[in-house]
């Protein structure tokens, strides 16, 4: 008779643990947005009881996975919102806007495809009012709220494709793209964003078809969402 292996002690997790959930909660639910400096040590020890070199392991291991950035004399800022757009923004870079793209645009044609199939008739009306924003912020010259009303559309679709794992990967496409793309976007004119653009796309989800949304995926230009 086989002697059974022994169970492991349960142990108590390490608290640099806790303290990686905390700032990764914090990130997570936006009160510390992308671009944001985290409190300095002292305040984080004193916020979460904790010793220095407990901060210092937390804040190394989120560093290491892409949602923090250390600027030496300069801080502890939030990178992403996710380890995986974290990750996304390191394999890319913040100029490299092709490989980024590829990606996306794989994941939008899918999700269009499903989302013809699948959206209900809010999800549509809800498509329609951020293209409508779209247009407005084009002719308003606000390019940020053009970004915004962009990238609500796209990651509505996402939404509406009923695949959650889709939507996630394809939420997490957009802070890197829209960092690489402001820059070459936000220009005197505001050179690059059309003032149309993804009808042709609702009219195929609204119509059900999924071939057709497929191939309208790409329509209106390249976007931020």
């Amino acid at each position: 008779m086989s002697k059974e292996p022994a169970l492991r002690p349960v142990r108590r997790p390490a608290l640099s643990d806790e303290v990686i959930h905390r700032i990764r909660a914090r990130i997570a639910s936006g009160d510390w947005p992308v671009g944001t400096r985290i409190p300095p040590e002292p305040e984080l020890m004193r916020r979460l009881q904790v010793a220095r070199g407990t901060v210092r392991e937390a804040v190394r291991a989120l560093t290491h996975t892409g949602l923090l950035e250390v600027r030496r004399g300069n801080g502890t800022y939030v990178r992403a919102t996710s380890e995986l757009s974290g990750a996304v923004a390191r394999l890319c870079g913040d100029g490299d806007l092709g490989h980024l793209r590829e990606v996306r645009e794989g994941l939008h044609v899918q999700a269009a495809r499903l989302a013809a199939v699948r959206a209900d008739g809010p999800t549509l009306d809800a498509l329609h009012d951020a293209l409508e924003q779209r247009a407005a912020a084009w002719h308003a010259r606000d390019f940020e709220a053009w970004c915004e009303a962009d990238r609500a559309f796209h990651c509505g679709i996402a939404d509406a494709s009923g695949n959650p794992l889709l939507a996630e990967l394809h939420r997490n496409l957009t802070g890197p793209l829209r960092t690489a793309a402001t820059g070459a976007w936000a220009t005197p004119g505001f050179q690059g964003a059309d003032p149309a653009g993804h009808e042709t796309l609702l009219a195929a989800l609204r119509a059900g078809d999924p071939a057709e949304a497929g191939r309208r995926a790409l329509d209106g230009g390249t976007c931020h969402g």
